[in-house]
C-alpha cells in the first residue's frame, strides 16, 4: 500500500500541485513569523545585554506605596546617595544617570527620529574623564550649558558633525545648542531608530530633574567582587526609598520584557498564518475528494483483490503525508526567506534593527514540518474515509453513488442548528456590551461560520440561480456554467468557502474601522469648542513648559486660551487626577452638558466633577470632600457642578491657581485655544511661527486630532489587509485547483460539447463564467457575514466609545465584490485555456 500511495502521488503530481502550494504558503507564513520574531527578539536581547555590560548594580528610586500615598513618580536619588555608593566596599566606580525627553530637529527643521524615542541624558565622566557607557568618535564630551553630543546614527541621519548648531526642544521652547561631539552606544532605542542627546550632568539635571538629583545610579564592581556581593553591601547603606538591582537581573528582566513584547506580535501573525492554513484545508479536502471520485474504479478494484477499508484509508492518508511533507519542507525554506525579507522591510521603514544573525530555531523547523503534515493528513482524512466505503462492485461501473437525500437533509439540519446558535450567541454578546460580551461573541462567530460552511451546498443553488438572468446573456456557455456550478454543491461550497473566510474578515474590519473613524470625528466635534490643541510630539503626554501658553496668549488672533495641567491626588480615599484649567476661558474651549451647576461655579476650592465620579461618591452641588495633593498637603474641595463626561473631557476639573502650588513640577500637558475666524492654515502657521517653528510641538485642529487617532487604525487595517492577502491568494489557488481538476474530470463531456458545435471560445467562456459565479457566491457570503460581524463588534465598542456610529462602506464593499469577481476571472485563465485545447476525439475516448 505504501508503494501504491507513492505511485499515486507521482501519477497525480500535477493535480496535487495546488494543494502543495496552498500548504506551502501557510507553512511559509508560520515559519517566516517564527524566524522573524526570533531574529528580532534575539537581536534586541543581545543589544540590551551590551547596554548592561558596564553596570554591575543599578540603584533606582523605590516608592513604597500604601493606601494613603499619592500616585506619582518616586523621589529621585540625591548626590549623597551617589557618594555613599561610590565608597561602598567592592565598588570600583559609580556614576549618576539623568534622562528625559529631548527632541532634535534636522537641518530642514523636521523632527529627527519621528517621535519614536527622543531621549536626552547626561555624560558622567569618571576619574579618567570618560563615561564607560559612551565612546566618543568625534569631538569631545559636553562640559557646559549650550553644549550637546549626539549618537552617531542621529548625527548621520541629520548630517551633523562637531561644531554644528542644532535646534532642541525639551519641554516646549526651542533651544539652540552646539554639537561638540559624536558618540557610539549600545542603547536599544537608538538601534531601533530613536535619538539620544547628551548634556553635561549639571545641565541635564536642570532640564530633566532637579539640581543634585539623579534618576539612577550605576555602580561598577571592583575586580574580584561579584554583583551579588556588591548588591548586599549597597543594601546596607541605601535609604528606604531606593533599591539595588544587579546588572544580570536587569538584563534578564529586559530580555523577558522584549520576549513578551515580541510574543504578542508573534501571536497576531500566527493567527493570520492559521487563517491561511484554514483556507488551505478547503483546497486539500476538495483535491482529495475529487481524486477519490476520479479513482472510484481503481479503489474498488483494490477492494476486489483483497484490500481492506483500513488499507484504502491508509493509502489516501499516506498520499496526504507525502504531499504535506514536501509542502512543509518547501514552506520552511520559503519561510526563512520571508523572515529575512521582513527584517529588511522593517529596516527600510527607518525602524532599524540591531545587527544579528538570522535565527532558525529547532522549534521553528519542528513546528513547520508538523503543521504541514498534520494539516494535510487531517484534511484528507474525510476523503480517505469516503474512499474506504467504495464497494468492490463499483469496479464494474465508473459512476459511484451520489450523496443520498437523507445525507443532505442531515447536513442541512446540522448546519441550520449551528448557524442559529451562532447568530444567537453573537447577538446576545452584542447586547451585553463591553468586555462581558467578547467571549460569547467570539465563540458565536466561530459557530456561525461553521454553520454557514455546512449550509453552503444548500445556499449555493438559490444564490447561483439568482445569477441566471445575467448568465443567459452569454447564451449556451452561460447556461452550462450555471449547471456546472450547481452540479456538485459540496465542491462548489468548499471552493466558495475558502474565499468567504478571507472576505468575511476583511469586510468586518473595514466596517469597524470606518465606524471608529466616524465615532472619533463625532467625539472631537462633540467634546471640543477650541480651534486648536497644542501638545508635545511623540505620545502627546509629555509636559509642556508654561512659557508655551504665555507665548500663545500674546498672539492677537487668540480669543480664549487655557493650559491644562494634570496632577495625581487622593480624592475621598480614591486615586484621581486633578485637571487644572483657566476658569474664565474653559467654557469657550470645551463642550459639556451639566446635570447640576455650571462653569460659573468653577474657581478657588470649588470644582466640577463628571457624572460618573459624582454617582460613585453620591455627590451633588455643595458636597465637600477631602483631598491629598501631589505634594502631600491636605485640603477640602467643594462640588460646584456636575457635568456629563466624555472621551475628551472628564474627571475632576479645578482652577489651575488652586492645584499649581501643590505640583512637584508645574507643567501643562495640553493648551487649548480659540482664534478669530476659526481654524485656518494662516492662523496655524502664525502659531507655529510664534513657537519658533518647533518640530517637537504639535498644533492640531479638530480634524488633525481625529486623523491622528484614526491613523493608527488605518495603519493597522492596511497591515491586516496585507496579512489576510495570504488567505485570499490561497483561496485563488483553490478556485484554480477545483476548476483544473473539474476540467480533467469532465474531459469526455467537453469533447462531446466540442463535437456538437461548441467552439473553443465558448468552452473558455463556460469555464470562466463558472469560476466567476463560484467566486461571487463566496464574495457575497463573505461580505454579508463581514457586515454582520462588524455591526456586532461595533456594539461592544459603542459601550466604551459613546460617539461610535455604524458606517457601511458601500464603495469598499462593492470593491470587495469586484475583487471576488476578479479572483474568479484570474483563477479561470489556465483551466479555461486547458479546456479549450482538449482534443475532442481523445476527450470523447477518455474514461
Amino acid at each position: 500500500m505504501l508503494r501504491t500511495a507513492l505511485r499515486n502521488v507521482l501519477a497525480h503530481k500535477a493535480r496535487l500541485l495546488m494543494t502543495v502550494l496552498a500548504v506551502m504558503l501557510g507553512v511559509a507564513f508560520v515559519a517566516g513569523t517564527l524566524v522573524f520574531t526570533n531574529t528580532i527578539s534575539d537581536a534586541y536581547q543581545k543589544s540590551s545585554q551590551k547596554g548592561f555590560q558596564g553596570v554591575d548594580v543599578a540603584i533606582s528610586p523605590d516608592k513604597k506605596d500604601d493606601d494613603s500615598a499619592i500616585p506619582g513618580e518616586a523621589p529621585r536619588l540625591s548626590q549623597q546617595v551617589l557618594d555613599k555608593a561610590a565608597k561602598v566596599p567592592g565598588a570600583a566606580s559609580a556614576y549618576g544617570v539623568v534622562n528625559g525627553y529631548s527632541a532634535l530637529a534636522d537641518k530642514k527643521g523636521d523632527l529627527l527620529g519621528g517621535g519614536f524615542s527622543n531621549r536626552g541624558g547626561n555624560y558622567y565622566p569618571g576619574a579618567d574623564g570618560k563615561d564607560a557607557r559612551y565612546t566618543m568618535t568625534e569631538g569631545r564630551a559636553p562640559k557646559a550649558a549650550g553644549e550637546i553630543a549626539l549618537d552617531s546614527k542621529t548625527a548621520e541621519r541629520g548630517k551633523y558633525k562637531a561644531g554644528d548648531s542644532i535646534r532642541v526642544s525639551v519641554d516646549g521652547p526651542v533651544r539652540t545648542e552646539k554639537v561638540v561631539g559624536v558618540f557610539t552606544t549600545d542603547d536599544g532605542n537608538v538601534a531601533a531608530g530613536g535619538t539620544l542627546a547628551l548634556y553635561d550632568t549639571v545641565t541635564a539635571q536642570k532640564l530633566f530633574a532637579k539640581p543634585g538629583q539623579f534618576d539612577e545610579i550605576d555602580v561598577k564592581a571592583a575586580a574580584g567582587t561579584s554583583q551579588a556581593t556588591l548588591k548586599s553591601a549597597l543594601d546596607k547603606v541605601l535609604p528606604e526609598q531606593a533599591k539595588a538591582t544587579t546588572g544580570k537581573k536587569l538584563a534578564k528582566d529586559q530580555a523577558k520584557a522584549i520576549e513578551e513584547g515580541m510574543s504578542s506580535m508573534q501571536t497576531a501573525m500566527l493567527v493570520f498564518a492559521g487563517i491561511a492554513l484554514f483556507v488551505g484545508i478547503f483546497i486539500i479536502v476538495n483535491t482529495f475528494s475529487m481524486l477519490v471520485a476520479q479513482r472510484t474504479r481503481e479503489l474498488a478494484l483494490m477492494r476486489a483483490v483483497g484490500a481492506t477499508r483500513r488499507q484504502v484509508t491508509r493509502s489516501v492518508l499516506m498520499e496526504a503525508t507525502f504531499v504535506g511533507a514536501v509542502a512543509a519542507v518547501v514552506g520552511l525554506a520559503a519561510g526563512v526567506g520571508i523572515g529575512a525579507l521582513l527584517r529588511s522591510v522593517l529596516n527600510s521603514t527607518g525602524a532599524s534593527v540591531p545587527d544579528g544573525p538570522l535565527i532558525v530555531a529547532p522549534t521553528t523547523v519542528l513546528v513547520s514540518v508538523l503543521v504541514g503534515v498534520v494539516v494535510t493528513v487531517l484534511s484528507a482524512w474525510l476523503p480517505g474515509r469516503r474512499a474506504a466505503k467504495i464497494p468492490p462492485v463499483a469496479a464494474m461501473n465508473s459512476v459511484h453513488a451520489a450523496p443520498t437525500t437523507r445525507g443532505l437533509v442531515v447536513r442541512n439540519t446540522i448546519g441550520s442548528l449551528f448557524a442559529a446558535a451562532g447568530v444567537a450567541l453573537v447577538v446576545s454578546g452584542a447586547g451585553m456590551g463591553g468586555s462581558d460580551g467578547q467571549g460569547p461573541m467570539a465563540f458565536g462567530a466561530a459557530v456561525l461560520v461553521i454553520g454557514v460552511f455546512i449550509l453552503t451546498p444548500l445556499l449555493s443553488r438559490p444564490m447561483i440561480a439568482a445569477a441566471s438572468p445575467v448568465l443567459r446573456i452569454f447564451g449556451m456557455p452561460g447556461k452550462l456554467a450555471r449547471q456546472n456550478a450547481v452540479r456538485n454543491p459540496r465542491r462548489t461550497a468548499a471552493t466558495a468557502s475558502a474565499l468567504m473566510v478571507g472576505l468575511t474578515l476583511i469586510t468586518g474590519m473595514t466596517v469597524i474601522a470606518g465606524s471608529m473613524q466616524k465615532g472619533i470625528n463625532n467625539m472631537a466635534a462633540d467634546g471640543l469648542k477650541s480651534d486648536y490643541v497644542v501638545s508635545m510630539g511623540g505620545d502627546g503626554v509629555r509636559p509642556l513648559s508654561p512659557e508655551v501658553s504665555k507665548s500663545l496668549a500674546k498672539v492677537p488672533e487668540v480669543t480664549a486660551i487655557s493650559p491644562l495641567r494634570s496632577s495625581p491626588a487622593r480624592v475621598a480615599g480614591d486615586t484621581e487626577t486633578l485637571m487644572g484649567v483657566d476658569p474664565k476661558a474653559i467654557k469657550e474651549l470645551v463642550n459639556v452638558d451639566f446635570t447640576e451647576g455650571s462653569f460659573g461655579a468653577l474657581g478657588g476650592t470649588k470644582v466640577l466633577v463628571d457624572d460618573k465620579i459624582a454617582d460613585e461618591n453620591h455627590w451633588k452641588v455643595g458636597s465637600a470632600f477631602p483631598v491629598t495633593y501631589e505634594d502631600g498637603s491636605k485640603g477640602r474641595l467643594t462640588v460646584g457642578g456636575v457635568y456629563e463626561g466624555n472621551q475628551m473631557v472628564n474627571g475632576v476639573m479645578l482652577d489651575s491657581a488652586t492645584v499649581s502650588p501643590h505640583m512637584t513640577t508645574v507643567a501643562d500637558f495640553q493648551v487649548m485655544l480659540k482664534t478669530k475666524g476659526g481654524a485656518t492654515q494662516d492662523t496655524q502657521d502664525l502659531l507655529k511661527k510664534t513657537l519658533g517653528d518647533n518640530p517637537a510641538i504639535k498644533i492640531q485642529n479638530k480634524q488633525d486630532l481625529s486623523d491622528e487617532i484614526a491613523k493608527a487604525f488605518t495603519l493597522m487595517l492596511n497591515m491586516l489587509y496585507g496579512l489576510l492577502g495570504m488567505a485570499v491568494i490561497v483561496a485563488v489557488l483553490g478556485v484554480i485547483n477545483t476548476l483544473a481538476m473539474s476540467v480533467f474530470e469532465r474531459s469526455k463531456e467537453i469533447g462531446m460539447l466540442r463535437a456538437i458545435g461548441l467552439d473553443r471560445p465558448g468552452i473558455k467562456r463556460m469555464v470562466r463564467l463558472e469560476s466567476l459565479v463560484i467566486s461571487l457566491f463566496g464574495g457575497v457570503l463573505g461580505v454579508g457575514l463581514g457586515v454582520f460581524f462588524g455591526w456586532a463588534a461595533g456594539e461592544l465598542i459603542a459601550a466604551e466609545l459613546p460617539t461610535y456610529e455604524l458606517v457601511l462602506p458601500w464603495a469598499r464593499m462593492s470593491l470587495f465584490l469586484l475583487m471576488a469577481a476578479l479572483v474568479g476571472v484570474i483563477a479561470a485563465l489556465w483551466p479555461a485555456r486547458r479546456a479549450s485545447k482538449l482534443n475532442m476525439l481523445m476527450a470523447i475516448k477518455a474514461e
